[in-house]
């Protein structure tokens, strides 16, 4: 499939899709769909552009993108001729759009072959320029690395509420229930 480049016309209006995502780990952080949704209508509005369409995927990973529906139907959209004619898509921070290096900046080049720019809101980062290319290929590092700490961190509590004799979760074993005061199984 041959890839196309829209040209710009001035009297069209500028277009943008908005990706948020949230995991169980943005529970802490506090960014709902809802929240990433809404700073992103004000950004995109602020900077002149209408919003074509929200894509969001909720309790998804963003280690990579196999299991993200709505991430996959919005690079199909645009690898598909872009008939949208969007020159971004919107993100909150840079970890929204993914949390490995690798993914993102293969979706960043992949969308920038079809014309479409990533733009970080909140992280105030733009691929539209090599500066921006470079900031995001660091800033995609340090989310990949913050899911690693995440991941070691959950372990750690886990590994230590099992020492505690508490239990991580799932149903309980046979011949034991779960007392829901204290997270610990009695006989």
């Amino acid at each position: 499939m041959a890839k196309t480049k829209k040209t710009k016309d001035s009297t069209r209006p500028k277009l943008c899709y908005i990706y948020t995502r949230v995991s169980t780990v943005m529970q802490v952080d506090g960014y709902s769909l809802e929240a990433q949704e809404t700073y992103l209508r004000r950004e995109a509005e602020h900077k002149g552009y209408q919003v074509v369409k929200v894509f969001s995927d909720q309790g998804k990973s963003g280690k990579n993108t196999v299991e993200r529906d709505a991430f996959n139907e919005m690079i199909s959209r645009i690898t598909n001729g872009n008939q949208d004619n969007v020159e971004y898509v919107y993100v909150y921070k840079i970890s929204r759009f993914g949390r490995n290096a690798a993914d993102i900046m293969s979706n960043v080049q992949l969308m920038e072959d079809y014309g479409v720019k990533l733009y970080a809101a909140s992280d105030n980062i733009d691929s539209a320029g090599g500066a921006g290319k470079l900031i995001i290929s660091i800033m995609a590092a340090v989310a990949e690395g913050d899911r690693e700490t995440i991941m070691e961190q959950t372990m750690s509590g886990r590994i230590q509420k099992a020492r505690k004799g508490e239990w991580n979760g799932g149903q309980s074993p046979f011949g034991y229930k779960l007392n829901r005061n204290t997270s610990v199984l009695e006989i």
